[in-house]
């Protein structure tokens, strides 16, 4: 039987420094070219039971292995690590590094050379150096695509990982660095409310198309207007009942616009909508349902569907 290789407990789960473990005693040059082992990086490796290609952790912390003092995980990565995944699929691992840092091009990680202050820094409980909060927000307030850093910098103050007043501060605390303007310009669109990317996306059409700004997440509730006068007061018409929370709202007009995204199309999900868009419908309000094909590709006719909605009920 041919014997089992001794895996040591140290290299199990995470990827660790080929050199490190070699000198360390843990494994010798020759264990490493065998079929337990996985390279990700030049001297970084995984055991193979460990290993997952998809798993963008795994390849941080592989990266964290690299970086010399001053470098951090950045950009979209450090958002994945601080909760917020908007990061395509296989994406690489982005990181800042010094100046002076002049590492050779790997497909798995997206380099960026920028000075870094102590204040800029943290690191995670597993030790993964990374930019703040704020440093993630401003990087991607200025590297992203306006709809993608809208969405992005959504979703860091939606999980509270941010304060729109810090951005503030940050943005006016540096303002030589490049970029500082392309995010001083975002901060009047970001939205803390918003819960999804595809929403702040819409949100962001409505205002570029010079529409009034809808209110996010609204709350709505049965006025005294739409009350039955026979209505008991405990019964299932009493005013201010709550109805429905939609993703954006037009309260002056009872208009509400929702993205749909594909989880609405399960059963129970459908279900669930159909109810509620014909309860709100019995309340007065006009619900404007929009996909992601309406949004990223057809945002002229969401639009004038918009706009002619405003009209119709003004």
């Amino acid at each position: 039987m041919p014997r089992v290789a001794r895996i040591p407990r140290e290299l199990r789960l995470k990827p660790f420094s080929g050199s490190g473990a070699v000198a360390a005693g843990l494994l010798t040059k020759r264990n490493l070219t065998g079929p337990s082992w996985r390279r990700l990086l030049p001297d970084v490796y995984v055991h193979a039971c460990a290993f997952d290609d998809g798993d963008h952790r795994m390849w941080c912390e592989a990266a964290a292995l690299k970086l010399p003092a001053g470098g951090a995980v950045s950009g979209l990565s450090a958002a994945f690590l601080w909760g917020v995944d908007l990061l395509p699929r296989r994406s690489p691992v982005h990181i800042t590094l010094p100046r002076s840092a002049r590492p050779d091009p790997h497909p798995r990680l997206a380099v960026a050379h920028w000075a870094l202050g102590p204040e800029d820094l943290t690191r995670l409980f597993s030790g993964i150096p990374l930019t703040t909060e704020v440093r993630t927000a401003f990087d991607l307030g200025r590297s992203l695509s306006r709809a993608d850093a809208v969405a992005a910098v959504d979703a860091l103050l939606h999980r509270r990982l941010l304060r729109r007043e810090a951005l503030t501060h940050y943005v006016g605390s540096h303002a030589g660095l490049p970029g500082v303007r392309r995010v001083r310009e975002l901060l009047p669109l970001v939205e803390a409310s918003s819960e999804s990317p595809m929403e702040s996306r819409l949100r962001l059409l409505l205002h570029d198309a010079g529409l009034p700004r809808p209110l996010p997440q609204y709350e709505i509730r049965l006025s005294p207007a739409a009350t039955p006068s026979s209505a008991r007061r405990d019964g299932p018409y009493r005013s201010g009942r709550f109805l429905a929370r939609v993703d954006l709202a037009y309260p002056q007009w009872r208009i509400a616009i929702e993205y749909e995204g594909d989880h609405h199309r399960e059963r129970a999900t459908f279900r669930r909508d159909v109810s509620r868009f014909n309860v709100l419908r019995a309340a007065g309000w006009l619900v404007l349902r929009f996909t992601a094909d309406d949004v990223l590709r057809q945002s002229a006719q969401l639009i004038r569907t918009v706009r002619q909605a405003i009209a119709e009920r003004t």
